[in-house]
This record gives C-alpha cells, sequence and structure tokens, in this order.
C-alpha cells in the first residue's frame, strides 16, 4: 500500500507501530515502516534496523510519501514537518502545540505543494472530532463548541466529586496513576485545553484563532466547598474549553472551570473520558465522546490519518484552510455574556443593592447566589463593588 516513517518513539510513536504491525489490515493494503526517527538508542528493539538518528533518512527516501510526526513540542518539529511538506510528502501528527501554532502556515504548504497535513489525534486523542467537524457537519454553520478537552483535569474532578477528595489529593493521585506530570501546570492551568479549542475554533469559523488571545483558567482553586454547592445546584464542574460564533461573525473563545447542569449531555462524561459537544444550525448538538489521550487511543488516530493519506495518494484532503484575518474578528472576553455562581461572606443586603433580585442559593454562611446574564464588563465592576468574594464559577447555559 506505501511506506511510512515515524518521527519520534515515545508513547505515541510506538503506538503507531504497534498499531501497523498487529493490524496490517487488509493484506492488499499493506503499511510498510520505512524509517524511525528518534535520537534514542534502540539497538536492543525488535525493529532495531528501521532506527535512524538522521532525518535526512526520511527526508530523502523517495518511498516515504507519508510521515507521521509524534516528537510533541515546537522543535524541531516545526522545522522538520515544513521540510517534509515542501519535498511533496504528506504529515500527520497528534502535536496539538505545533497545529495550534503553525498550523496556518503547515495548511497553506500543504495546499500548494498537493498533499496533506492532518491532526485529528491533536484534540481529542482516540475521539473523531476533526474530520466530523471538517467534513460530516460541513453543510452546517457552527453555531457553538463546548468541550472536556483534558483527561488529567476531568479525573481531577470526578475524583473530587466522586470521593470527596481535596483538588491536592486528587492530582497526586493522578500523578501516581500516570496520568498527571510531575509538573502539571499544562493541564491544570489549562494550557492544554486552550490549544485544542483554539485548533477547533480555527477549523470551524475558518479563520486563525490564536491561542494566545484566549482567556485561560485553570482548575487548582476549586474546593470541596465548590462541589458541595455545585451538587447542591443539581450540577457538576468541568474544565470546559468554550466557543461560540455570533451571527456578525464575531468569534469568543474562553477555557475555565464552569457549572454544568447534570442534564447536559456532558455532564455524565467522567474519568480521563474526553467529550466535545458541536451545535450547528441544522443538525443542532451533536456529541464526540470518548478517550481523549493514552498511547493506543492517540495512536489510532495518528494511523487513521496515515491510511487516509495512503489511501487516496495523489488527492488533496486538506482541511478548510485557515486564514489570518485583516480584519479584528475574536470578541474580547468583557463583552462575553455569562452568568455566575457566587459565594461571599457579605450579606444579602449588599448582593441585593449591587445586583438586585438575585437567584439565592442555601449557604452555611454568607450568601450564595447566581448572577443575572450580563456580560462579563458588567459583571467584573459588580464584582468590584461587592467587595469580598470567597468563591465564583461560570454557568453553562445549557
Amino acid at each position: 500500500m506505501g511506506k511510512i516513517a515515524i518521527m519520534g518513539f515515545g508513547t505515541v510513536g510506538s503506538g503507531i507501530r504497534d498499531i501497523i504491525k498487529k493490524q496490517n489490515y487488509h493484506a492488499e493494503e499493506k503499511v510498510e515502516i520505512g524509517h524511525i526517527l528518534d535520537i534514542r538508542d534502540f539497538s536492543g528493539d525488535e525493529d532495531a534496523k528501521l532506527f535512524t538518528k538522521e532525518f535526512t533518512d526520511i527526508l530523502e527516501d523517495s518511498e516515504i510519501t507519508v510521515v507521521a510526526e509524534a516528537m510533541g513540542g515546537l522543535h524541531p518539529a516545526y522545522e522538520f514537518t515544513k521540510e517534509l511538506l515542501l519535498a511533496g510528502k504528506s504529515v500527520v501528527t497528534s502535536n496539538k502545540e505545533l497545529v495550534a501554532t503553525y498550523g496556518v502556515e503547515l495548511l497553506a504548504i500543504a495546499e500548494e505543494k498537493n498533499v496533506n497535513y492532518m491532526f485529528e489525534a491533536s484534540v481529542g486523542g482516540g475521539i473523531p472530532i476533526i474530520r466530523p467537524l471538517a467534513t460530516c457537519l460541513a453543510a452546517n454553520r457552527v453555531e457553538r463548541i463546548v468541550g472536556i478537552l483534558n483527561g488529567t483535569t476531568n479525573y481531577i474532578l470526578t475524583e473530587m466529586f466522586q470521593k470527596g477528595k481535596t483538588f491536592e489529593d486528587a492530582l497526586k493521585d493522578a500523578q501516581n496513576k500516570g496520568y498527571a506530570e510531575r509538573n502539571p501546570a499544562a493541564d491544570v492551568e489549562g494550557h492544554d485545553a486552550c490549544r485544542k479549542i483554539a485548533i477547533l475554533s480555527s477549523l470551524a469559523w475558518g479563520k486563525f484563532v490564536d491561542y494566545q488571545d484566549i482567556s485561560t483558567e485553570g482548575i487548582c482553586e476549586i474546593t470541596a466547598e465548590d462541589v458541595q454547592y455545585a451538587e447542591k445546584l443539581g450540577c457538576v464542574i468541568k474544565l470546559i474549553g468554550y466557543a461560540e460564533c455570533d451571527e456578525n461573525d464575531k468569534v469568543f473563545a474562553r477555557v475555565s472551570p464552569m457549572l454544568i447542569p447534570k442534564t447536559c449531555p456532558i455532564a455524565g462524561v467522567d474519568d480521563v473520558f474526553n467529550a466535545i459537544m458541536v451545535t450547528g444550525d441544522s443538525l443542532g448538538d451533536a456529541m464526540f465522546y470518548g478517550r481523549g489521550a493514552g498511547k493506543l487511543p492517540t495512536a489510532s488516530a495518528v494511523v487513521a490519518d496515515i491510511l487516509d493519506c495512503l489511501r487516496h495518494e495523489g488527492t488533496k484532503k486538506h482541511y478548510r484552510s485557515w486564514k489570518v484575518s485583516d480584519v479584528p474578528f475574536m470578541k474580547k472576553t468583557e463583552e462575553s455574556r455569562v452568568s455566575y455562581f457566587v459565594r461571599t461572606p457579605e450579606d444579602y443586603d449588599k448582593v441585593k443593592a449591587v445586583f438586585g433580585e438575585v437567584n439565592r442559593i442555601d449557604a452555611a454562611e454568607g450568601t450564595a447566589f447566581i448572577t443575572p446574564i450580563e456580560t462579563e464588563a458588567v459583571l467584573s465592576e459588580k464584582f468590584r463593588a461587592l467587595g469580598n468574594i470567597t468563591s465564583r464559577l461560570r454557568m453553562l447555559d445549557a
């Protein structure tokens, strides 16, 4: 069928090799691995003869038509990917940081050279979302994307809800089980989810959404008391990648913990699982659910992209191009409309003086309430006027 190469032989790269060797699909579709690039020594590996430390071995091999980039990070993954595309080889990747940062340029090169740059595994791991968003939902105007995009934070929050753990204890458990890195900042501070919602937004609306322009909050401040109040409200707390496009084609994106009503389908997604709910003007809501990370789930999505490239060699199957807009199109955070659940030590009279009549929640001390839906700018002014706030969490309008 075709000869491929793999760059990087860590968790995902080794998974790609294992799936190809285990499956090899149909006899007439045999996939051959020509090279595996990694600077480490794999002389004892069963496929030792395939390993190389020289990128040029892949670049200059005319039989290699598709390369799987599983190196991670920006450099040298960016430089290698660009050279491969310019040389007329298709590249598939799970590297969300690379796609979110250089996707505009790499997609343009792929289109110019009539090859493919595919990245199904970059957002949902093993969950199909990129291809459905680009093709199956193409007849819809996408209005909103709501995603649980990080398995580590979802596991932590699930442990806090189901087992009553503190954030610190749940994080330590996630690290012990290998779900969280020793330095978990990319996950718990929301950066991982931020890059993923940037990719989905860019693809959905055809304009480059820079992840650096997305307001991002993590889950480090979520407390056991927040969990208790969420239960009282019939809600759960999830770290949500959120994006919407209004009737004026203004795009807004944000990552933050949100209170999700238990009646919302995404509320029941627990443990390390991810889910993305896409709202289209014709379809309504569609949810994509599964394992958002892990060796074989992520590798399975990469291999699917490899097969797509090989089966349609010479055919451009590019995603919708992302363009750098000539005019501002991102709605600022302060313009977005939202409702908050708030806890404050202030008495209700002061709350009422600032916010007017609100939906009041029974509180052990102080006042707990839900604000009206207003712009972030207006609510920020009112929060300043209220003064002391114990906790505040956005609510998803399900």
